[in-house]
């Protein structure tokens, strides 16, 4: 049987739908418009592809985008500033600084600068500490994306065996954690595994649910799925062939019963997550909800 392809771009078309309607009608009811402010510094391309895919979405939801662009030579201290700025800019509701920054300015110093009630990434050392409580502000982006992905595809992750390959700050970590909290979508039992694993695919091979975010194009091939098995890919990696995941999806596919594809899959949930963080930014301080 034929796996089930998991398409995040479909399905981030039906949240963005929702989201007009709750956007369309806070403007109506409470003469409240979110905003997003993004920060990019320096030419990076990828960081560009990326700012201007959330400066897109946000037109195209009717969310008050600003855009600050930076050169590469801007010092901590003047990043530090606009980031206070925003902070105290009412029409600003996310602010979001683009990742990777140059290496001169500290990226700790910056993520604990944004007020937390604005930090519609959720990588703010409070945000996390929420999470972990199972009390969050706001869900990290791509993990959110990847629970609304297994939701609305109808996955059941209630007792699963699930296991995360990868344990960054951004995914492996936060994923893990959304999925063994006792809601919709999690009460699963979760393992995490890492470059310290020493028999990655006798922990891969038992996984109802494989989350791989390990940062390696097909890492995870045939042989260490089982049959049946759920696999949402997070990888993008880009080769002369074009761009490819951390699953070699064409062999796992045959085993598997969904997977996501790369492109297509995880990579458009994260920006809408984000549009989703944004609204409820500004609901936050409007006192909505």
């Amino acid at each position: 049987m034929a796996a089930m392809i998991i398409k995040g771009s479909e399905i981030s078309k039906q949240i963005k739908e929702e989201l007009k309607l709750e956007i369309t009608e806070l403007n109506k009811k409470y003469n409240v418009i979110p905003g997003l402010a993004t920060i990019l510094i320096g030419e990076d391309e990828a960081s560009k592809v990326y700012v201007g895919a959330k400066e897109k979405a946000c037109k195209e939801l009717g969310i008050y985008s600003e855009r600050i662009d930076l050169p590469v030579n801007t010092t901590e201290a003047e990043l530090l500033a606009h980031i206070e700025r925003l902070n105290k800019d009412s029409k600003i509701h996310g602010i979001l600084v683009q990742l990777p920054l140059p290496k001169h300015i500290n990226e700790a110093n910056v993520i604990d600068a944004i007020d937390p009630k604005k930090d519609v990434d959720a990588f703010h050392p409070i945000n996390v500490g929420k999470l972990m409580l199972g009390k969050p502000n706001f869900l990290p982006c791509t993990p959110h994306g990847i629970q609304e992905l297994l939701i609305r595809s109808g996955i059941e992750t209630d007792g699963a065996e699930v296991v995360v390959v990868g344990r960054s700050n951004i995914v492996g970590k936060p994923i893990a954690n959304m999925l063994l909290q006792k809601n919709k979508g999690a009460n699963a039992t979760v393992t995490i595994c890492h470059t310290g694993t020493k028999d990655l695919a006798a922990h891969t091979k038992r996984a109802d649910i494989l989350i791989v975010a390990a940062g390696r194009p097909k890492a995870i091939t045939a042989d260490m799925v089982k049959d049946g098995v759920v696999v949402i890919d997070v990888g993008v990696n880009r080769l002369e062939t074009g761009l490819v995941g951390d699953v070699d999806f064409e062999t796992v596919k045959e085993k598997a019963k969904a997977i996501t594809p790369v492109p297509g899959g995880v990579g458009p949930m994260t920006i809408v997550m984000l549009m989703k963080n944004t609204v409820q930014s500004a609901k936050m301080h409007a006192g909505i909800g």
